[in-house]
């Protein structure tokens, strides 16, 4: 592994970080639609948008394993979860989606209601409460996360352009 690749990752972590903290010291005391927002996945989206498929899911794997050991639910569900919206975001940003706002806005909505949808399936199937409850718990949380996606996407944009800026006077 190339210093650069290091000084990327490392990077992403640091976002990633920055994401946590915002949502886990400020965000969960000013609740939107009576939820607080997941900001994880879309930190995983953004990454998976401009890095591909096999880095997209592998720090989506990376994420998910963060997920789970800080947020209550289902162990494994975000692990398996962002794992497989790194991929598939990835997969979408080399042959169908564009690498930018737009792009990304529409990998986010779709990761944040595929997860959502999951999540639901999972409360629904334990019986933790009736149909109704689970699915507006769920919508909400889902419009709640989405209203910091362009934050997000503005915080990982520039880390990206810092970790791959091209080197000068190199010609190849």
């Amino acid at each position: 592994m190339r210093r650069s690749d290091v000084t990327k990752w490392l990077t992403y972590a640091l976002g990633v970080a920055v994401v946590w903290m915002a949502e886990t010291l400020f965000l969960n005391r000013l609740p939107i639609f009576g939820v607080i927002p997941v900001l994880l996945p879309l930190a995983g989206v953004a990454v998976g948008l401009w890095e591909g498929a096999l880095e997209g899911a592998v720090f989506g794997l990376c994420l998910g394993v963060f997920a789970d050991a800080i947020y209550p639910g289902f162990p494994g569900g975000m692990t398996l979860g962002l794992c497989v919206i790194g991929w598939l975001t990835g997969v979408m940003s080399q042959y169908r989606v564009r690498q930018n706002l737009p792009g990304y806005l529409i990998c986010a909505v779709a990761a944040t209601a595929a997860l959502a949808l999951a999540r639901s399936a999972a409360a629904l199937l334990s019986h933790l409460g009736a149909a109704r409850d689970i699915l507006s718990l769920a919508g909400r949380e889902m419009g709640c996360s989405l209203i910091y996606a362009i934050p997000v996407y503005l915080l990982f944009s520039l880390l990206h352009r810092l970790v791959t800026k091209p080197v000068r006077g190199v010609r190849l």
